[in-house]
């Protein structure tokens, strides 16, 4: 069963292992690197849609400096830089190819917010060449990436951060604490929502690449695929070849505040269900599913998406906890407590920032601070999205080990674990 107890145990031999890595591999790795709470942190940026967002955060983190930024895309390389003019002292250099990143020995850190199938070859990567790492969620594409990653950031000693910033806001922490404390009695279970009003993604035409696009470099570590016109810049997280669709887009956030508030790790039993109801069109994922988790010891938690319908009527929040003596609201940064009776008993309405989390991040590097989200235990908050994905794409439910997170009797679902290749000269 696993319990609070026995993931602080995993957790804990996780960070031993680390360190003991890091002293048995000498000076290049994190004891050796570790700096002091005023030294410069010098990090790169890989992709720079969600990336504006890490460049932002990071020119708030005191003595910070983003030394590169990259991008496939000229015109998305050159919008980063403009975001940093006049913003530091040094500008960043302008680069395409990330490795350049890896290749500079005075580079504490990279940061990666490119597509989720580079997430974990990046890491991977920038850990095998001493660099820390800041990852966005999901973190991985498949299981056998999200193991992968996390044993190497475990032999190298780096330190790597995932990007469910949440984990930093002092307002989540503070409900999370206060669940602890027992605010509303036993935890129970959990409800995740998420809704939007996505367009529909058409129907693409093979084409040649647009000039400003390294399409090549683009595909990075898969086999090469035809361009397609309505695939870049976001509508490859609906396309089972390159994403995980609603569930690995926005469900490692809503998954993880939930997961974390119970306590409880991998599941026993996954079910998820839905289809592509509103549009006829390229996307293969679902824009209407629900995904539950049944986890040993009697809780559970529920995820349910709306992508294409925001069904505004409806006042859904995006993660609730209930207990036997009532529930509590996570919204933005903020959390509302309410009694069985519906009287609010509590509340904080903290505004959201990026930069607590990137914050922790540099500091980690640079003091040897505990991450607020270190891999190990972001990609079990992945990974239920990844049996989600699983679950609804072999005829809707899975058994899992909860020891070990490893599928039960699922020959069909083993099938979609890992890739089956990899471009050549990036296998993992």
């Amino acid at each position: 069963m696993n319990t609070p107890d026995s993931r602080r145990s995993f957790l804990k031999q996780t960070s031993t292992l680390a360190a003991a890595a890091a002293v048995a591999s000498g000076p290049n790795l994190l004891l050796g690197q570790a700096k002091g709470a005023n030294e410069r942190f010098r990090v790169g940026v890989m992709g720079l849609g969600r990336g504006q967002g890490h460049i932002r955060g990071y020119l708030d983190v005191p003595n910070a400096e983003v030394a590169y930024v990259c991008d496939v895309d000229q015109n998305r390389l050159a919008s980063g830089f403009k975001t940093m003019e006049g913003k530091q002292e040094k500008p960043p250099q302008k680069i395409t190819d990330f490795r350049r990143i890896l290749d500079d020995p005075e580079i504490d850190a990279i940061s990666i917010a490119a597509p989720n199938f580079w997430h974990a070859p990046a890491t991977i990567l920038a850990c095998q060449a001493g660099k820390h790492v800041y990852v966005e969620k999901p973190g991985s594409y498949d299981p056998w990436e999200a193991r992968r990653m996390v044993q190497v950031a475990r032999e190298t000693g780096r330190q790597v951060q995932m990007g469910t910033q949440r984990r930093s806001y002092p307002g989540t922490v503070e409900g999370v604490q206060k669940l602890r404390e027992g605010i509303i009695g036993r935890l129970l279970y959990a409800r995740c929502w998420y809704t939007n009003s996505r367009p529909s993604i058409g129907k693409g035409m093979v084409t040649t690449p647009p000039a400003e696009l390294d399409w090549t470099l683009w595909q990075g570590p898969l086999p090469d695929r035809p361009f397609k016109d309505n695939l870049v810049h976001y509508n490859w997280h609906w396309h089972w070849y390159y994403g995980g669709g609603e569930l690995g887009n926005n469900g490692p956030h809503g998954l993880d505040i939930a997961r974390w508030a119970l306590g409880v790790d991998y599941p026993t039993r996954v079910t998820c269900n839905g289809g592509r109801y509103h549009y006829d069109d390229d996307q293969e994922t679902p824009d209407t599913c629900q995904a539950t988790y049944d986890f040993a010891g009697g809780m559970g938690i529920n995820w349910e998406c709306s992508s294409c319908h925001r069904r505004k009527p409806e006042t859904n929040t995006f993660v609730a906890i209930y207990g036997e003596g009532g529930m509590m609201d996570f919204n933005g940064a903020a959390y509302t407590v309410y009694d069985n009776d519906g009287k609010e008993i509590g509340k904080n309405t903290e505004k959201p920032s990026d930069v607590p989390h990137f914050s922790n991040f540099a500091a980690a590097v640079r003091e040897g601070a505990t991450l607020n989200q270190p891999i190990a235990d972001g990609q079990i908050s992945t990974m239920l999205c990844h049996y989600g994905n699983i679950a609804f794409r072999t005829g809707g439910s899975l058994d899992v080990n909860p020891e070990t997170g490893d599928l039960v009797n699922s020959p069909e679902g083993m099938k979609l674990w890992g890739r089956e290749a990899y471009r050549e000269g990036w296998k993992l």
